[in-house]
């Protein structure tokens, strides 16, 4: 039998409380709570990540580096630098952005640096070049590109005059980077027109000082838009007016665009060139479903109203349209809603033999002229178009009202036959 005596000092020396030398290593403090992302880690990884961003900097970037002025280094340094640029890219167009890389082509104090920034400088060239012809003859062999000494205001005017000459206008994308390609001058590859022209009209860059004014006269006289918001919305009411007129429309009733339409290109269609291949259609929809261009812009909207801007949409404006056909059908038809497949709203007869006076008492009036009332309707009773929604109830009871037939007689009906012959009396037949 085992005695009990070591198994109570076991559990003695486990209920025992720790010494106060355990218990301070046992200290842990929690993470700061100001700080919602951050979390714990152990002192061991946290020492890990400072040697690793210690040892990425220093390969990149050397603690010497930061007492080191480029400008100050001898012109060979630079020349070194500049044919090792040329080996690898076989010119000397070097972008704005760009980095000396940390390898053994380049020397070690340029590692890391923006290249054209301390070459195509007036400062490096004035110090390193304007007294040495023979140094001029080197960076000549290397396709050195001397317009680059040039402010960037001018390379820039010069990149955006290009570009309204291909283009048509100033309109530049806030992505647009010049090409590097023949049409473009060497001096503007890789400048970031876009960026630069979204800076001018968000922050007014290169317009302070003395030159603001004169600048932003140049600007003008390329066409640049300020305001681009009022410029898309002066472009879209443009488009809708010449809709208007092209469709024959003089009031708010014939302003109806299709959801697919887009500005025919051609002088033949009649539309200016500046509206070619515009996607009307699907601006009108984004104006009705996002609000474009009239958010926070009453003004807009008064003026969308004043040219019979329809909000509502076209699927709800053609339900308007054949709710009406019906009505006037079911009036003519002794309140029966029985309209044959092949039936389109008619028009008034014209020429010579036509009644002025049943030109004023035709019942249809000209926006339906044309409507496919008979398809409309089979596409309501077989695949339930218009009879969708939240309004689906009331248009069927609309309908219902009208004495709609939902279930015609099965067998060959008689087909619809427009007359055209009106009568001489004062009533005119449909």
């Amino acid at each position: 039998m085992v005695s009990p005596r070591p198994l109570l000092f076991a559990t003695a020396a486990l209920c025992r409380p720790p010494s106060r030398a355990a218990f301070a290593a046992m200290a842990w403090a929690p993470p700061p709570q100001n700080h919602a992302r951050q979390s714990y880690l152990p002192p061991a990884r946290v020492a890990s990540r400072r040697r690793r961003r210690v040892a990425l900097s220093s390969s990149i970037q050397p603690q010497w580096w930061t007492t080191c002025d480029v400008d100050d280094l001898p012109y060979d340094s630079a020349l070194r630098a500049l044919e090792a640029y040329h080996r690898v890219h076989g010119d000397l167009a070097i972008p704005g952005k760009y980095r000396v890389p940390a390898t053994n082509e380049y020397p070690v104090e340029w590692h890391g640096r923006k290249l054209a920034v301390h070459i195509y400088n007036m400062k490096w060239w004035t110090r390193h070049v304007a007294q040495h012809n023979d140094r001029v003859a080197q960076l000549n062999s290397l396709g050195f590109i001397w317009e680059r000494l040039q402010p960037q205001w001018n390379l820039f005017m010069e990149a955006l005059a290009i570009y309204r000459n291909c283009y048509g206008d100033v309109m530049v994308p806030a992505t647009f980077v010049v090409p590097r390609d023949e049409n473009w001058p060497t001096a503007c590859w890789d400048l970031p027109l876009g960026s630069i022209v979204q800076r001018l009209r968000l922050r007014s860059d290169f317009l302070t000082g003395d030159n603001a004014l004169e600048r932003k006269k140049q600007l003008d006289g390329l066409g640049m838009v300020w305001d681009v918001s009022e410029h898309n919305f002066a472009k879209f009411l443009k488009a809708l007016r010449h809709f208007d007129r092209s469709q024959g429309g003089n009031g708010p009733s014939s302003l109806r665009v299709p959801a697919k339409f887009v500005v025919p290109s051609g002088i033949e269609h009649g539309w200016p060139p500046d509206l070619w291949g515009y996607p009307l259609g699907a601006k009108c929809a984004a104006v009705r479903q996002k609000q474009l261009y009239v958010k926070n812009h009453p003004e807009r909207q008064w003026a969308l109203d004043e040219i019979g801007f329809r909000w509502s949409g076209n699927a709800t404006l053609g339900w308007l349209d054949v709710v009406h056909a019906a009505a006037i059908y079911s009036q003519l038809h002794g309140r029966e809603l029985n309209v044959p497949f092949n039936f389109a709203v008619p028009a008034p007869p014209r020429g010579a033999d036509a009644n002025p006076q049943c030109l004023d008492s035709w019942p249809w009036p000209e926006r339906l002229w044309g409507l496919k009332l008979g398809q409309r309707l089979k596409d309501v009773r077989l695949k339930g178009a218009y009879l969708k929604g939240p309004d689906a109830q009331v248009r069927k009871a609309q309908l219902d009202n009208l004495g709609m037939v939902w279930t015609p007689k099965r067998g060959r009906r008689k087909r619809y036959i427009p007359h055209e012959d009106v009568p001489d009396d004062d009533a005119c037949t449909i």
